[in-house]
């Protein structure tokens, strides 16, 4: 019964995708109507984070609508770019009305998937590529975060002779457990249990699954060393919303690519459901508000749940806007690359923060690495002078420090509710869609 009732419902308010670029002077303006379900707001922001689009703001009621402009912070213009977001969209929002639960997986069976996490620590980049690169696995593409002391790695391989994914289970079990032993390192107290997965049959989105490992390796918890917040780091907070029966939930940080997919990928992975939002950018600050409730359909009824929901969300944050120098490797693809370049960077005394690792079709290799020194500073231009000439003036770019921005001002009051974020600013773009749900 409830599946013919979702499907009425489909009948009779059909998904709706509208892109309109007149609706604002500097912003691309998209609008989303859909059934709510739980899973879909994290979906249609994961296209447009894909595409490198930034959200600048946005007003969310069970469905969605959207000020955007691209990673450099203008209007879109390139027709084809229009076309293809609003497409993707409208597809995106009819294939997950048809299923029965959220999906965030592409079936491949052109590579082998390896999911690693454990402790961090200096080298340990250049440990796992060497590894790979002796066991004849090419890296086709890869994504691997660090944070609070711990690190997660998504990648991709094939075969070196084959190009293909890698199914001998002899062999596979041989990768597992090489790989184990270098993520499991010295055996210390505060070393989580290293896990793998090696498959041929695709996965979650890169960065949603990085973020459900580190969530699971208990990244949110502060070492006992660190008793003060910076600066620079997000305010969150938790508050009961009980004449509307929900809970709310704000979010003050430095502005960054990606930052609205990272906080709704949290909300949904911990089972929460976006009733409300509002989405406010600046120059350089980011305002979000939540109403939010679990799945259950429930608001959040406990101290300890609203401080677990802070810490989580502090660091979804945290994890993509890492500080550090940002080293971009452009070249001919070939194999062993990956583990000649992080041995440079290791022997340099360099430690890699967070990689982004891909090939192109046309057999080019664009590796992009944020890294320190290692005891988390800033990197010595002798030393990156040192790098380019190893590696060669014309594929290695320095392409600066990353979140190295200005102090927040002060907040001046806690409020909710939408008040304070939209003060001064016109609601005339907006519209608000009545929920079928």
């Amino acid at each position: 019964m409830d599946d013919e009732f979702a499907k009425l419902i489909r009948r009779v308010n059909p998904p709706r995708v509208v892109v309109d670029n007149g609706a604002c002077d500097h912003a691309t303006f998209v609008q989303v109507d859909s059934v709510n379900k739980h899973g879909i707001l994290l979906e249609l922001v994961q296209v447009l984070s894909d595409l490198n689009l930034n959200v600048t703001k946005a007003y969310v009621s069970s469905d969605a609508g959207w000020f955007m402009d691209d990673n450099h912070g203008n209007k879109i213009t390139d027709e084809d770019t229009l076309i293809y977001v609003e497409k993707t969209l409208e597809t995106k929002v009819r294939f997950l009305n048809s299923m029965r639960s959220s999906v965030g997986s592409t079936p491949s069976k052109d590579h082998t998937l390896i999911e690693l996490t454990g402790s961090d620590r200096p080298g340990l980049v250049s440990e796992l590529s060497a590894v790979l690169a002796d066991m004849g696995c090419n890296v086709v593409n890869a994504e691997i975060w660090t944070h609070n002391a711990r690190a997660a790695a998504v990648i991709h391989v094939v075969d070196r002779s084959t190009q293909l994914a890698i199914e001998d289970p002899k062999r596979v079990s041989m990768i597992k457990e090489l790989l184990f032993n270098v993520m499991r390192g010295d055996g210390g107290v505060r070393t989580p249990s290293a896990r793998m997965l090696v498959s041929s049959s695709g996965g979650t989105h890169s960065g949603r699954r990085l973020h459900q490992m580190l969530f699971a390796g208990r990244d949110f918890e502060r070492p006992n060393d660190v008793e003060f917040k910076s600066s620079k780091e997000p305010r969150v907070s938790v508050l009961d919303c009980s004449d509307r029966d929900y809970t709310v939930v704000t979010i003050r940080c430095l502005d960054r690519p990606k930052l609205l997919f990272d906080t709704v990928c949290c909300l949904t992975d911990m089972e929460y459901v976006v009733f409300h939002g509002t989405v406010i950018t600046g120059r350089m600050e980011a305002y979000q508000e939540y109403y939010i409730r679990h799945v259950d359909g429930f608001p959040i009824s406990s101290e300890a749940e609203q401080q677990r929901v802070m810490e989580c969300l502090e660091a979804a944050i945290e994890r993509r806007a890492t500080e550090g120098l940002e080293l971009e490797v452009i070249t001919d693809d070939r194999f062993g690359l990956l583990s000649y370049i992080t041995r440079i960077i290791r022997e340099n005394g360099l430690c890699i923060k967070r990689a982004e690792i891909s090939t192109s079709n046309g057999g080019k290799a664009k590796d992009s690495f944020l890294v320190t020194d290692v005891g988390g500073n800033s990197v010595d231009p002798g030393t990156v002078e040192s790098i380019q000439k190893e590696m060669g003036q014309g594929c290695l770019k320095v392409k600066g420090s990353s979140f190295l921005s200005p102090k927040l001002p002060k907040e001046t009051s806690r409020s909710f509710l939408f008040g304070n974020l939209f003060k001064g600013r016109s609601f005339q773009s907006f519209k608000l869609i009545k929920s079928c749900s």
